[in-house]
């Protein structure tokens, strides 16, 4: 296994401790500060194609996002994974949110028999929310360590005339000084935080 590889699992680990002893109401307080930072940034105002992943308890909380981006008639795209694939589908709105299944890693997921537009096939994101377990103030992510959201963005910027705007939205204590990157790891424009 590569340095690099020993590197970012170590950081996961250590990164799954820090998050574990935020409380519940800290990670709420955050996630409402980063919300209000988010509705007021020009690239999230001008965008009407959205993706958001939608968060665990361990994440910034996205529920609001999805409230207003549905309130401000924005179309929003959700992830979808199938095997080592992931797509970007159409949620219609919060009530369709509330029925979405979950998966057995108790994320919540349309199901795959379901038809939905696929955001690729349609005209493609002006936005996409990036998650992620920790991240630098330049834009360096480390995911979960599936590589999902590399492959994803890797092909909007192949396949779009336009590169969408890539944003994290993180708890002040995923922000590092630097951490560990592969050259297939995809660089951010923009990591928003509390602080």
């Amino acid at each position: 296994m590569s340095s690099i590889k020993v590197a970012k699992l170590a950081l996961r680990k250590k990164m799954k401790e820090i998050i574990a002893q935020l409380s519940a109401e800290e990670k709420q307080r955050q996630s409402m500060k980063v919300f209000k930072k988010l509705c007021s940034l020009p690239q999230f105002q001008e965008s009407k194609r959205v993706s958001v992943y939608l968060s665990t308890k361990d994440e910034i909380d996205t529920t609001q996002i999805l409230r207003y981006m549905f309130e401000k008639g924005k179309e929003v795209f959700v992830p979808r994974y199938n095997g080592k694939r992931m797509e970007m589908v159409k949620l219609l709105s919060m009530e369709d949110y509330e029925k979405l299944p979950l998966t057995k890693w108790n994320i919540k997921q349309p199901n795959f028999d379901e038809p939905r537009e696929n955001a690729l096939q349609t005209g493609g994101l002006d936005l996409v929310l990036v998650p992620g377990v920790a991240f630098t103030a330049s834009g360096k992510r480390l995911g979960h360590g599936m590589g999902y959201y590399d492959k994803f963005l890797d092909m909007c910027f192949k396949n779009q005339q336009k590169r969408p705007h890539t944003i994290a939205v993180a708890f002040n204590e995923q922000l590092w000084e630097d951490i560990p990157t592969s050259e297939n790891d995809v660089l951010l424009d923009l990591v928003l935080t509390e602080k």
